[in-house]
């Protein structure tokens, strides 16, 4: 069929109606665009689409820079929108998750810095193929695709792309700090499968740890620096897919939270730390985090500072009177255990770190009904060849 795209959806697909009005999400189109399109999943209410043939172009589309993404592989959903382009049509994105989903009559979305479109991501996750090489899976398939020359990985990760041999089949995880050189591959059978750190070969230098050995308790972690701040994760730990885009996100949340000298302030899901030694360094600070390993990381990179760190689910944590809020949730967002909670603190701001537009639309009615009214969201690019968004909204208590 041929369809006109008018929009663009969460996720990043290309919002067409068929003639009956209903709605068709549509792989690969953009805004403006008349495409062919091949329906691959059809439902009551609406459909999904591929784009075979772009029959009248935006001006925004590109050749795609990477040579993989012609072999199939799916690791970059957007290689095909210009760079500027990514940033614009993601700040739609967002704002119609607000007004849609969120009830904001006039959302205020503002774009962060550039950051590098490529070489920055300082994690990478694949698997290897038959033949032991790190790849990605292909778009709409469990198949694989080598990428000896991933487009986005830092350079330090791409030498291991390059180089590395892995048992065939084992979930290969790549991380490196950029700052200080470290690296760090994480290798987990297949299926759960046993495997031998002996059977993987890396540039030298490069750490080698199984998941196997990290079950039993074997420790292993690398460094990393942003704003100043030097930051232990170790092999399971999360942390942003740059330094550049860490310390960008760390910006946009210094400037939406405010936080004062001695002001009560709780980090939820705080991860290692980052926003506490960064934002809230002179604060005094709950961090609530849940994973073991983030916890460990964040006892030893926030010492000499007044924090408190706590192991716990947020949605189980009792909050105590607090000034100011931060929360990077998972991609499913606060949900209603999480808006509780926030909203338990009385806390006169929150600061809300989203990495799904879906989610933050939720979350913005919820706290919204909870007392909190939003302020801005500033869109920080930390993935870009892809629709994924990460965004910093500020949100302010009525009185």
């Amino acid at each position: 069929m041929q369809l006109r795209i008018s929009g663009v959806a969460v996720g990043g697909d290309g919002l067409a109606r068929e003639p009956s009005g209903r709605v068709v999400f549509v792989e690969g189109g953009l805004p403006g665009e008349r495409v062919a399109a091949e329906l691959v999943a059809e439902r009551r209410d609406h459909a999904r689409a591929v784009a075979v043939d772009v029959l009248d172009a935006s001006p925004s589309r590109v050749v795609p820079p990477c040579p993989f993404v012609a072999a199939g592989c799916g690791g970059c959903g957007w290689q095909h929108v210009a760079p500027g382009a990514q940033v614009a049509l993601k700040a739609e994105v967002v704002a119609d998750a607000l007004r849609r989903l969120g009830g904001v009559a006039d959302p205020v979305v503002e774009a962060g810095p550039p950051l590098p479109a490529a070489g920055a991501r300082t994690t990478l996750r694949g698997v290897a193929d038959g033949e032991g090489r790190f790849a990605l899976r292909r778009r709409r398939s469990h198949d694989l695709v080598p990428v000896p020359g991933c487009l986005v990985a830092h350079p330090l990760v791409a030498e291991v792309l390059r180089e590395g041999a892995f048992p065939p089949g084992a979930e290969v995880t790549v991380r490196a700090g950029a700052a200080t050189g470290e690296r760090l591959v994480v290798v987990d059978g297949p299926g759960g499968a046993p495997v031998d750190a002996g059977d993987v070969a890396v540039p030298a230098g490069v750490r080698v740890v199984t998941g196997a050995e990290l079950a039993a308790g074997r420790r292993a972690w690398l460094h990393e620096e942003v704003a100043g701040v030097r930051f232990r994760v170790s092999a399971r730990s999360f942390f942003q897919s740059g330094p550049a885009a860490a310390g960008a996100l760390v910006d946009a949340v210094a400037a939406a939270a405010g936080v004062g000298e001695g002001d009560r302030f709780a980090d939820l899901y705080g991860g290692v730390g980052l926003f506490t030694a960064t934002v809230g360094r002179r604060a005094r600070v709950q961090l609530v985090e849940a994973s073991a390993s983030a916890v460990a990381d964040a006892r030893v990179n926030l010492r000499g500072l007044d924090a408190r760190v706590v192991r716990s689910d947020v949605a189980r944590w009792h909050p105590r009177r607090t000034d100011v809020v931060v929360a990077d949730p998972p991609r499913a967002g606060l949900g209603h255990a999480g808006v509780r909670v926030v909203a338990a603190t009385r806390a006169r701001r929150v600061v809300l770190v989203s990495c799904d537009a879906g989610a933050l639309g939720r979350d913005v009615r919820l706290l919204a009904e909870a007392g909190y009214e939003p302020v801005a969201s500033t869109l920080v690019d930390a993935f870009p060849h892809t629709p994924h968004v990460e965004v910093v909204t500020r949100f302010d208590r009525r009185r």
